[in-house]
């Protein structure tokens, strides 16, 4: 990792119309520092990326905002968020936005707490919890990163989200036969989804080739 790494995915981000100021870029590079320092003691990322973390994780992250405007006072809910991914790249470049960010895994949530505290991020809190756990607790959107099949995905989003609401996820490879099924699961419920959209990042190099942004609504 570098700050030659740094500075071309600030570059990406802002040729594609998403800005970082000089201390959201120094929060970034910090983020990924503490991510790797934490990896050390619990499994966050793959050991493979960790020469390239800025882009496989924090760029990766921070895709999604390419096509959705995080606006001031919305929830969003980081479902499944690991290592804070994609939630903590997009709290440090929408600091007017509040995020969720909920794991089943403690050790995952206390590394998230630990980061998000050193960053001084005040618009992001890190919980320990599955998704059938949160009550009474409505979102305007939901993010996630490979977490679960789009079937399985939506089904845990349905009842968490405000009417109008989206989700949008990472995910890579053939998806097809996942989104159909969710698709079918949606309208068999006459509920979300009603539709799913398949954006490719590939525009953002060759790492991110059959990589995609799915949005569903």
């Amino acid at each position: 990792m570098n700050r030659a790494e740094l500075h071309q995915v600030c570059e990406l981000l802002e040729k594609n119309g998403l800005s970082l100021s000089e201390r959201q870029r120094e929060q970034l590079w910090r983020y990924a520092e503490m991510l790797l320092e934490w990896n050390k003691k619990v499994n966050l990322v793959s050991r493979k990326d960790q020469e390239s973390v800025l882009t496989k994780h924090a760029l990766h992250s921070l895709s999604i905002a390419l096509f959705h405007e995080f606006k001031p006072k919305e929830r969003v809910l980081d479902l499944g968020t690991g290592g804070g991914l994609p939630g903590i790249p997009l709290a440090i470049a929408f600091p007017e936005t509040y995020f969720l960010l909920i794991d089943s895994i403690g050790k995952k949530i206390n590394a998230c707490s630990d980061m998000i505290g050193r960053l001084g991020l005040k618009n992001v809190l890190a919980q320990k919890s599955r998704a059938d756990e949160l009550r009474n607790v409505k979102f305007d959107v939901i993010v996630s990163r490979q977490v679960a099949p789009m079937p399985e995905l939506c089904a845990w989003c349905r009842p968490l989200l405000k009417k109008g609401g989206k989700l949008l996820c990472l995910k890579g490879g053939d998806l097809e036969d996942e989104i159909g099924q969710a698709l079918v699961d949606g309208a068999e419920r006459l509920a979300f989804p009603e539709n799913i959209e398949q954006k490719s990042i590939e525009f953002l190099g060759e790492k991110f080739k059959e990589k995609f942004v799915l949005i569903a609504t």
